[in-house]
Protein backbone atom coordinates (compact mmCIF):
# COMPACT_ATOMS: atom_id res chain seq x y z
CA UNK A 1 0.00 0.00 0.00
CA UNK A 2 1.16 3.42 -1.14
CA UNK A 3 1.57 6.19 1.83
CA UNK A 4 -0.42 8.46 -0.25
CA UNK A 5 -3.76 5.57 0.19
CA UNK A 6 -2.86 5.28 3.64
CA UNK A 7 -2.66 9.55 4.57
CA UNK A 8 -5.23 10.56 2.02
CA UNK A 9 -2.23 12.93 -0.10
CA UNK A 10 0.94 13.72 0.47
CA UNK A 11 1.97 12.83 4.43
CA UNK A 12 3.36 15.91 5.29
CA UNK A 13 0.47 18.08 3.74
CA UNK A 14 -1.97 15.99 5.84
CA UNK A 15 -0.20 16.53 8.97
CA UNK A 16 0.53 19.97 8.38
CA UNK A 17 -3.95 20.11 7.74
CA UNK A 18 -4.67 18.90 10.98
CA UNK A 19 -2.28 20.52 12.62
CA UNK A 20 -3.77 23.86 11.48
CA UNK A 21 -7.44 22.29 12.06
CA UNK A 22 -6.18 21.11 15.22
CA UNK A 23 -5.00 24.49 16.24
CA UNK A 24 -8.70 26.55 15.04
CA UNK A 25 -10.50 24.13 16.49
CA UNK A 26 -8.25 24.20 20.39
CA UNK A 27 -9.27 28.11 19.73
CA UNK A 28 -13.16 27.83 19.22
CA UNK A 29 -12.84 25.55 22.27
CA UNK A 30 -10.88 27.30 24.43
CA UNK A 31 -13.37 30.40 23.38
CA UNK A 32 -16.13 27.98 25.07
CA UNK A 33 -14.07 27.68 28.28
CA UNK A 34 -12.90 24.30 27.76
CA UNK A 35 -9.43 23.39 28.44
CA UNK A 36 -7.26 20.39 28.92
CA UNK A 37 -8.18 20.35 32.52
CA UNK A 38 -11.53 20.37 32.32
CA UNK A 39 -11.97 18.27 28.96
CA UNK A 40 -13.03 15.14 30.60
CA UNK A 41 -15.43 16.97 33.00
CA UNK A 42 -17.07 18.18 30.32
CA UNK A 43 -17.87 15.21 28.79
CA UNK A 44 -18.68 13.74 32.25
CA UNK A 45 -21.56 16.13 32.80
CA UNK A 46 -22.61 16.03 28.98
CA UNK A 47 -23.22 11.91 29.19
CA UNK A 48 -24.73 12.80 32.71
CA UNK A 49 -27.06 15.53 31.84
CA UNK A 50 -27.88 13.38 28.41
CA UNK A 51 -28.98 10.13 30.84
CA UNK A 52 -31.21 12.90 32.62
CA UNK A 53 -32.61 14.14 29.70
CA UNK A 54 -33.48 10.73 29.03
CA UNK A 55 -34.98 9.44 31.92
CA UNK A 56 -36.95 13.02 32.53
CA UNK A 57 -38.66 12.48 29.00
CA UNK A 58 -39.81 8.93 30.57
CA UNK A 59 -40.94 10.38 33.91
CA UNK A 60 -42.83 13.27 31.61
CA UNK A 61 -44.83 10.93 29.50
CA UNK A 62 -45.27 8.73 32.59
CA UNK A 63 -46.90 11.15 34.16
CA UNK A 64 -49.19 12.14 31.57
CA UNK A 65 -50.24 9.07 31.09
CA UNK A 66 -51.44 8.96 34.68
CA UNK A 67 -52.92 11.87 34.77
CA UNK A 68 -55.17 10.77 31.40
CA UNK A 69 -56.07 7.20 32.77
CA UNK A 70 -57.65 8.78 35.41
CA UNK A 71 -60.18 10.12 32.50
CA UNK A 72 -59.94 7.17 30.27
CA UNK A 73 -60.39 4.25 32.33
CA UNK A 74 -63.30 5.03 33.87
CA UNK A 75 -65.05 6.23 30.86
CA UNK A 76 -63.66 2.81 29.46
CA UNK A 77 -65.10 1.09 32.25
CA UNK A 78 -68.62 2.40 32.50
CA UNK A 79 -68.13 1.97 28.14
CA UNK A 80 -67.44 -1.93 28.58
CA UNK A 81 -70.13 -1.98 31.38
CA UNK A 82 -72.92 -0.57 29.63
CA UNK A 83 -72.11 -2.41 26.47
CA UNK A 84 -72.14 -6.14 28.04
CA UNK A 85 -75.50 -4.98 29.89
CA UNK A 86 -76.76 -4.17 26.55
CA UNK A 87 -75.41 -7.50 25.23
CA UNK A 88 -77.50 -8.84 28.17
CA UNK A 89 -80.54 -7.27 27.38
CA UNK A 90 -80.80 -8.32 23.47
Amino acid sequence: MDRNTIFGGNPLGVILRLALISIVVGIVMKALGIDLRNFFQRINELLRNLYDLGFGAIEWVIEYMLLGALVVIPIWLIARVVGAARSKAE
